[in-house]
């Protein structure tokens, strides 16, 4: 298994653990900073990313290990030192990469979905790309490389360094005094995921604040401004898997649209939000402390299923993860994409979206082959008694539970919307 797999599978606990505390710390506060079907997509944000991760499919342009080998100019002995100058570098790195994310029209969409919530909780640390298909920021890794840090060092950091960002993601937690002038902490994260105009495209560190406040992003919570979240046009969707694309789409129909062939190679590089003058709309905008969060009308039995269907997900997933290293790839990739398959469904049905059917029935076609591909569901039997048995009653269930839904859910959002109109 690899690295960051065995890293994962052990931080998938922890971090369930850290959630539902901050869930019941804020409910004895009498806070609500969560939302149940915004956290259902949140989390499944973060199941996406580690099947993306499982499928293998980022392109990587030049590896680290090449770079080591070619570049190197240093032979540190000290051990340590090895790993402290990995972390920093990682985090320099990551600082330059996240805000070239920020700025450049086509590499928002590889962050977009980390913004996405319109809340401020752990789960939404959990929303990752699963849009970054080519692995393009491989020259901020030079300075590493030229040190002569080996690739085995960088990959255990690197999952460390990536984790230890989770916890600044809470409301929960104020200014804390002198690490404020250090580290990134809740605070200086709430600034940078809010839409404000004060706080907009500020606080890119990861780890150390110093990188903002050297080069010039740095900006600190204001007591008078309390931050909104989400992104300046709302994703409207629950859809962790829409999410991802959303924004490159919205590029390639601008720039399909625009009659200015310059305008349609260069709306890729403009900075994020650009848009051709011809199609520019002078549209007033709701002030950002009027936006209405995105909803959707949702029985407690539909939230009921919705977690269930989540939990089942993560549970399948936590048991390719652990073993991995029994199946050949093509069998791991089938199993991934059974899981995308599912996510898009249960995810789509939460927003009440039609074609949260279709999606279904090819989830159900899906498990049913990989049942008769494996001979079973992959060797669960072993484990658990009667598991391929289950996994086709839930099949089974699923569906028909999804047409039960679909209609009784829309049937509910049809009444709404009449008697509003009434």
């Amino acid at each position: 298994m690899e690295t960051y797999e065995k890293a994962l599978s052990f931080a998938i606990p922890i971090f369930t653990l850290l959630i539902l505390l901050e869930a019941a710390v804020s409910w004895w506060q009498g806070r609500r900073v969560n939302r149940a079907l915004d956290t259902i997509s949140s989390l499944s944000s973060g199941v996406t990313n580690t099947l993306f991760n499982l499928m293998g499919l980022t392109v990587i342009i030049l590896s680290y290990e090449w770079m080591v080998t070619h570049f190197a100019v240093f032979n540190i002995k000290t051990s340590w030192l090895l790993y402290v100058l990995a972390f920093i570098g990682l985090d320099f790195a990551g600082y330059w990469s996240h805000r070239f994310n920020h700025e450049i029209n086509l590499f928002w969409n590889r962050h977009i979905i980390h913004h996405s919530s319109e809340e401020y909780n752990l789960s939404c640390a959990l929303r990752q790309s699963v849009s970054a298909f080519v692995s393009i920021y491989f020259f901020l890794y030079i300075p590493m490389a030229i040190l002569g840090i080996p690739a085995q060092v960088v990959a255990t950091i690197a999952p460390l360094h990536f984790f230890a960002q989770f916890w600044y993601h809470t409301r929960l937690i104020g200014k804390m005094g002198f690490l404020e002038h250090i580290i990134v902490t809740p605070s200086h994260h709430r600034v940078h995921h809010a839409i404000n105009d004060e706080y907009m495209d500020k606080n890119y560190s990861e780890i150390f604040i110093v990188w903002d406040k050297w080069f010039g992003t740095f900006q600190a919570e204001l007591a008078d401004v309390p931050p909104v979240y989400g992104t300046k046009k709302p994703v409207h969707t629950w859809n962790p898997i829409l999410i991802n694309f959303m924004h490159v789409w919205g590029i390639a129909k601008d720039a399909w649209k625009t009659k200015h062939w310059w305008d349609k190679v260069r709306i890729w590089f403009m900075p994020t939000g650009w848009r051709p003058a011809d199609l520019r709309t002078t549209s007033t905008s709701v002030s950002v402390y009027e936006r209405k969060k995105y909803d959707t009308p949702a029985s407690l039995y539909f939230i009921a299923w919705s977690w269930i269907q989540l939990v089942f997900t993560i549970a399948l997933m936590g048991y390719v993860l652990l073993n991995v290293s029994q199946f050949e790839f093509v069998d791991v990739f089938l199993y991934a994409s059974f899981l995308m398959v599912s996510v898009f469904a249960y995810t789509a049905l939460m927003d009440s979206h039609w074609i949260a059917t279709i999606a279904e029935l090819l989830k159900t076609g899906f498990g049913f082959y990989l049942i008769y591909r494996m001979d079973g569901w992959y060797n669960l039997d072993g484990l658990i008694p009667y598991a391929t048995s289950i996994m086709a009653i839930y099949l089974i269930v699923s569906l028909l539970l999804t047409f039960y839904f679909s209609w009784f859910e829309q049937s509910n959002v049809r009444s709404m919307e009449r008697v509003s109109a009434a």
